[in-house]
């Protein structure tokens, strides 16, 4: 998995528990820990999947432009994610003469796929207010 989900996911998650403003991407880099420039990459993502909307000059930012109860984990890591499970290299070499040699990338390839389906199934479960809300329950144990 990318660290893109996880920047998407913070993201999406602070601009809900802050529903009527708007944040720069300073603002957003700074409660998530990363650079600007990576926070912007991700977030233009967000918007062309409709995500968030922007407002340019002075007062600007990100707006979350969804209903946190109904977008769920599956959908970010969709947008952002689909495919990073698998690694880039696999074992094994085609033209090898031994069985398992020839055969370990593609049966590789089917595990991850299977792996990634058993993960969006899972993540299908989860919105961005049910986050939110277990931020919440985060903070008041503390």
């Amino acid at each position: 998995m990318n660290s893109e989900f996880t920047i998407a996911v913070h993201s999406l998650v602070f601009l809900a528990y802050r529903p009527d403003r708007m944040a720069t991407s300073d603002v957003i880099a700074h409660n998530v820990n990363t650079h600007p420039s990576r926070l912007r990459k991700v977030m233009s993502c967000l918007k062309k999947q409709g995500f968030v909307v922007t407002k340019e000059g002075i007062g600007g930012g990100f707006m979350l432009n969804c209903n946190p109860d109904k977008v769920t984990l599956a959908e970010i890591y969709g947008a952002t994610s689909i495919g990073s499970i698998k690694p880039a290299w696999c074992s094994g070499k085609g033209d090898e003469g031994c069985v398992v040699a020839c055969n370990m990338a593609e049966v590789m390839d089917h595990i991850f796929c299977e792996a990634e389906q058993q993960m969006l199934v899972y993540l299908q479960r989860t919105t961005i207010t049910n986050v939110l809300e277990r931020v919440r329950d985060a903070q008041r144990q503390k």
